[in-house]
């Protein structure tokens, strides 16, 4: 009877660790047969990572074990840092039926769901996300129940509602002027002139957001006419930069179209998002002015494999079969003239926790298997302001460690099976 008391005792704790509501030891030994130092571009062999709380403490070959330390074998997988995803929309799913979510969904069917993909997206080993804009406030709700521990979910770094003028890939298009959704003033984003964007950048600051994203250009999954023709004027898109670093955020700008993308990077976005349509003078632009390009280079395949099954208008799809190809070209020409990287997938287009797969699809496009890795690491960890927290192993920062079974410098479609995850000193997976 002691013997199965014990058994059942130590299965219970099994499973509350696995979802990370346990009481966690202070004093944890990770023993990594490889790890991942994203700072350096390095593989190390054989290291120890010594883990109180929620922080690093120590990185070396070898450590004096604390006699109360919780010891995770990982001697046999390869260790990095936890990934992080620069563009997401953890609350929704876009890849649903087109109409139906439309017209048949509110807020709160997304605030029942969100949990769920947010405990996917953690568990495929993205333990940030910056998610780029949802409805009525559910991202905000989502963080703070993550923060709080209410709720399974990566740390979200949110930007509430997207802004766009009036008729543009924030608007809702294609219907009749009729329907009436009836949005409070600031929940739909619809922003006109300098006034009218500084005003709603201020709503959006004043309702949470971390961070500032705006519609530059026309976008593919909606239906106004254009792709990538601008939204925006020169004069509007440095208000909404300038009113966002007033508040001390950073912007980030959906941009497919050329002339829109070298219009947001002169306004000073932190971020161009998408990309596709971009050309050599914008390419210089961003690299002369440090902004980082985050491209969903994998959406495409899902977008033309599902999109048509689940409703989607050929006006959509003929978008997606425009820009889709171009869009992977011009970020490889963008990757080998140097311009900086940050990982991106747009996770909603597609299933949350597929956020892995666009590893092997920016690889395919010019990114070493190192160089992916730094994107979802250190650099997305510049791009968000929160270098000096996450985004590489290293004393005195988040304990945000994932594993793989294999090397991925040797096969880098391995980051789509994560076997280990730990967020700020908590195992939320351990296969």
């Amino acid at each position: 009877m002691k013997l199965l008391l014990k058994i059942g005792s130590a299965f219970l704790l099994f499973i509350l660790s696995a979802t990370g509501f346990a009481q966690k030891n202070n004093t944890t030994i990770i023993k990594a047969g490889k790890l991942i130092d994203v700072e350096n571009g390095k593989v190390l062999v054989n290291q120890m990572i010594l883990v109180r709380n929620d922080s690093i403490i120590q990185v070396a070959s070898r450590i004096n074990i604390p006699k109360e330390a919780t010891i995770i074998d990982l001697s046999k997988y390869t260790v990095m840092p936890g990934f992080i995803d620069c563009h997401t929309h953890i609350t929704g799913q876009t890849g649903g039926d087109y109409y139906g979510t439309i017209f048949r969904k509110t807020p709160v069917d997304f605030a029942i769901t969100a949990p769920i993909n947010a405990k996917k997206t953690l568990e495929a080993g993205f333990t940030s996300v910056r998610d780029l804009g949802s409805v009525g406030l559910v991202d905000i709700a989502l963080r703070n129940a993550i923060n709080n521990g209410d709720v399974v979910g990566p740390n979200i770094y949110a930007a509430t509602v997207f802004i766009g003028s009036t008729g543009s890939h924030g608007d809702l298009n294609g219907f009749s002027p009729y329907l009436s959704f009836n949005q409070p003033k600031g929940l739909s984003g619809i922003a006109n002139g300098v006034e009218g964007v500084r005003e709603q950048v201020r709503y959006n600051v004043k309702n949470g957001a971390d961070v500032i994203k705006f519609g530059a250009s026309a976008g593919v999954l909606s239906e106004e006419e254009s792709v990538g023709g601008p939204q925006y004027t020169q004069e509007e898109m440095n208000a909404i930069v300038s009113e966002a670093k007033m508040w001390g955020k950073k912007t980030a700008a959906h941009a497919h179209g050329a002339e829109a993308i070298k219009m947001a990077v002169l306004a000073g976005v932190a971020s161009i998002e998408h990309g596709s349509l971009i050309d050599a003078e914008g390419i210089q632009l961003m690299k002369a002015n440090g902004t980082y390009l985050v491209s969903d280079v994998y959406d495409d395949e899902y977008i033309l494999s599902e999109y048509a099954k689940l409703g989607f208008p050929e006006k959509i799809i003929n978008k997606e079969k425009m820009v889709g190809q171009l869009q992977r070209e011009n970020f490889q020409k963008a990757v080998e003239a140097g311009v900086k990287i940050a990982y991106g997938t747009d996770a909603g287009v597609y299933p949350h926790g597929w956020n892995g797969k666009q590893f092997k699809w920016m690889t395919r496009y010019g990114l070493s298997p190192m160089a992916a890795i730094q994107s979802a690491t250190i650099n997305a960890a510049d791009l968000l302001g929160i270098k000096d927290k996450t985004g590489s192993i290293k004393a005195g920062k988040k304990a945000d460690i994932i594993a793989v079974i294999t090397n991925p410098m040797d096969d880098i479609t391995i980051l789509e099976q994560v076997q280990f995850v730990m967020k700020n000193g908590v195992v939320y997976k351990n296969n």
